[in-house]
């Protein structure tokens, strides 16, 4: 197949997606197919120009869109590639917005009965009134400590914890700078599992063995520094659990996945407090994808090289068009 790979993009996560789409070109390239690498700068623009952009994407059997955060996983990108009628990997318009957005997303989970963390978004005059923001958490039961975080984005960006009054003013702050709309959630004490959920050419949709992050201790969560730049910060898959909690895992991601109308690939990440009972953390749409990120070592673990899950997503697709 010829198959165009899309990297790059205007998010914080420019950097990331870039190393995603250069493993996934090369396995690609690995397996026989003919690749062509498609660049969006920083700014947004098309590296090589949007007309020629269109015309590489018009001649190509499948296009990877391989980009994280805003401009890539929210939508935008699956739609310009609906318009021109490409078939492409992964999640369409509907699922990229929603789950980009973790407003809508822990809206929509809560609607069909799954939990989540309990938390608050926080808009407009009150991002500058935490005495405000603290009476509403009150409100809702919640206590310090908390996270702040962007509604929209991923990689920890913006990410912070706050456990005063003080702290608080300044991550709702720094959250803000990347969305005006800001997530502020109970810190949850327990385990951090995630699950890689993905869908094959014949229409089913399977979940590979879970994986569990020890962070790096030096770090005060896991944040965008133990998840890039620290040696300390370990991946542990297949992650030792119990057998009833990795089916509530399992049924729960796949819950997840199709409550979002997901297609393709995502990964779902849990929080697992010591009662037992997981917590929907948050949904990525299409998760980091380097050899050594965390959806290939999942399905790794399942036994499919990085080769392989490349290559089953780009069947996938191509099925889908045929179909």
């Amino acid at each position: 197949m010829k198959v165009v790979v899309i990297s790059g993009g205007a998010s914080p996560e420019h950097q990331v997606s870039l190393a995603s789409g250069r493993g996934i070109a090369k396995a690609a390239e690995l397996s026989g197919h003919s690749v062509v690498p498609l660049l969006i700068d920083a700014e947004g623009n098309w590296q090589d120009g949007q007309h020629e952009a269109i015309a590489l994407l018009q001649d190509s059997d499948v296009a990877i869109p391989a980009l994280h955060g805003e401009g890539g996983e929210d939508g935008v990108i699956q739609g310009f590639l609906d318009q021109l009628h490409i078939p492409y990997v992964g999640n369409g318009v509907a699922a990229s917005a929603v789950g980009l957005d973790k407003h809508l997303t822990k809206a929509v989970l809560r609607a069909q009965g799954l939990p989540v963390a309990p938390g608050i978004t926080v808009r407009g005059a009150d991002l500058r009134d935490p005495e405000a923001v603290v009476q509403r958490l009150k409100a809702a039961g919640i206590e310090f400590p908390v996270f702040a975080k962007p509604a929209s984005g991923g990689s920890s960006f913006g990410v912070a914890r706050a456990t005063d009054l003080q702290s608080l003013a300044t991550a709702l702050a720094v959250a803000a700078e990347l969305d005006p709309r800001v997530l502020v959630e109970q810190e949850i004490h327990g385990r951090e599992i995630d699950l890689a959920v993905m869908e094959f050419p014949d229409g089913r949709v399977e979940v590979a063995p879970a994986l569990e992050i020890h962070a790096d201790p030096d770090q005060p969560f896991f944040n965008a520094a133990t998840k890039y730049d620290s040696g300390r910060t370990q991946f542990v898959v297949p992650a030792p659990l119990e057998a009833e909690l990795t089916e509530k895992l399992r049924r729960t991601a796949l819950e997840v996945f199709d409550a979002l109308g997901c297609q393709g690939l995502a990964r779902v990440d849990f929080f697992v407090p010591a009662d037992g009972n997981p917590l929907v953390n948050e949904i990525n749409t299409f998760p980091g994808f380097t050899p050594a990120s965390q959806f290939p070592r999942m399905w790794a673990a399942a036994g499919m090289s990085y080769a392989d899950v490349i290559e089953n997503l780009l069947t996938t697709a191509a099925a889908k068009k045929s179909a």
